[in-house]
C-alpha cells in the first residue's frame, strides 16, 4: 500500500507542478507540488524497504515412526528467507 501512496504523492506533486499554471497568492503551487514528489520518493523508497525485509519462513511438519520403540515422533523443520536488508 505504501508504494502505490507514494506513486500517488509523485503523479499529483508532478501535476501540480508542471502541469498547472495557476498563480494563487497564498500557496505557491511549484512548491506544493516539488514537496509533494520528494513526500512520494521517500514514501515509495520506505515501501520497498518495508517489502523486502520481512521474513519468509517455510515450515515442514513430518511424522515418524520409530519401528525400535512403536511410537510416533513429529519433527519440524524451520527455513528462513532473510534478504539481509
Amino acid at each position: 500500500m505504501s508504494i502505490g501512496a507514494g506513486v500517488l504523492l509523485f503523479v499529483i506533486g508532478a501535476i501540480l507542478r508542471f502541469a498547472l499554471n495557476v498563480e494563487v497568492g497564498w500557496i505557491n503551487v511549484p512548491l506544493v507540488g516539488n514537496i509533494l514528489m520528494g513526500a512520494g520518493v521517500v514514501v515509495f523508497v520506505l515501501g520497498l524497504i518495508f517489502t523486502f525485509r520481512r521474513r519468509r519462513t517455510t515450515t515442514a511438519r513430518r511424522q515418524v515412526v520409530d519401528r525400535g520403540a512403536g511410537q510416533e515422533t513429529v519433527r519440524r523443520t524451520e527455513e528462513t528467507d532473510d534478504t539481509g536488508l
